[in-house]
C-alpha cells in the first residue's frame, strides 16, 4: 500500500472514530444530550435574541462556544450560521464578532472540505441530501471557482454544502480556501456591522434590506446564466 493510500486510508479512521465517540457522548451523557438538542431546536426556530443570549450564558467562555457552535453547523448542513454572525456582532462588538464570525466559518468549511475529500459523495448525499448536492454541483460545473465566490455572497444558499461539494471536486484545497475568504469577507463586516447595531425594530429593518440585497444579487446571477444559455444556443 502506497504512502497516499495509507494517508487517506489514516484519514478515514480518524473521522469514522470521531463521528463515532461523538455519537456515543450524545447519547450516553445527558447533559451533552441536553445542550446538543436545545442548540438544534435553536438553529432551526432561527430566533436571533434566543441565540444571543444561549452565547451570552457563558460569560468569559461565549466566544470559545460561539466558534464551536459555528463550526457544528457547519458539520451539520444545512443549519444557518447567519444568527451566530448577528449574535457575535452584537454582543462583542462588530469588528471582534467580525473576526470571530470570520475564522470560525473558515475552519468549519475547511472541515466540511476534507471530510468530503476523504469520505466522498455517500457520505456527503447523506448529510446533505442527493438534491440539494446535485444543485451545486451544476453550478460548480458551468462556473467553477467562480461560483465559490458568488455561494458566499448570498444566505439563502447553503454555505455548508457548498464546501461539501467542493471537496468532492478537483479543486485544490487552497484554490476552494482562497475562494471561500474573499467572497465571504465582504458579506461577513456588512452582517457584523449591522448586527451589532440591532435593537427591537431594527431587526426588521435589516431583514428587509437583506432581503432586496440577496434578490438583487440573485436576479444579476439569473440574468448572467439566462444570458450564457442564450449564446450557447447560438453558437
Amino acid at each position: 500500500m502506497n504512502e497516499t493510500k495509507k494517508s487517506g486510508l489514516a484519514g478515514k479512521i480518524a473521522i469514522v472514530a470521531a463521528a463515532v465517540a461523538c455519537v456515543l457522548v450524545y447519547l450516553l451523557v445527558p447533559g451533552v444530550n441536553s445542550f446538543v438538542n436545545k442548540v438544534l431546536v435553536m438553529f432551526r426556530t432561527g430566533d436571533f435574541s434566543a441565540m444571543r443570549a444561549f452565547i451570552a450564558q457563558y460569560g468569559p467562555w461565549a466566544m470559545l462556544v460561539s466558534a464551536l457552535l459555528m463550526i457544528f453547523q457547519s458539520l451539520i448542513a444545512p443549519l444557518p450560521a447567519f444568527f451566530i454572525t448577528l449574535s457575535n456582532a452584537n454582543l462583542f462588538g462588530w469588528w471582534q464578532g467580525c473576526i470571530l464570525s470570520f475564522v470560525s466559518s473558515m475552519a468549519g468549511a475547511a472541515l466540511c472540505f476534507y471530510i468530503a475529500r476523504i469520505l466522498g459523495r455517500d457520505v456527503v448525499e447523506k448529510i446533505c441530501t442527493k438534491g440539494a448536492l446535485k444543485q451545486i454541483e451544476d453550478f460548480f460545473e458551468k462556473y467553477g471557482k467562480r461560483c465559490i465566490l458568488v455561494a458566499r455572497l448570498l444566505p439563502f444558499i447553503s454555505f455548508d454544502v457548498v464546501s461539501y461539494a467542493a471537496g468532492l471536486t478537483a479543486i485544490d484545497f487552497w484554490g476552494f480556501f482562497w475562494a471561500t475568504g474573499l467572497g465571504q469577507l465582504p458579506a461577513c463586516i456588512v452582517y457584523s456591522y449591522v448586527g451589532g447595531m440591532l435593537t427591537g425594530g431594527a431587526k426588521l429593518l435589516f431583514t428587509g434590506l437583506l432581503c432586496l440585497f440577496a434578490l438583487a444579487i440573485l436576479v444579476a446571477i439569473f440574468r448572467s446564466v439566462w444570458m450564457s444559455r442564450q449564446k450557447e444556443k447560438q453558437v
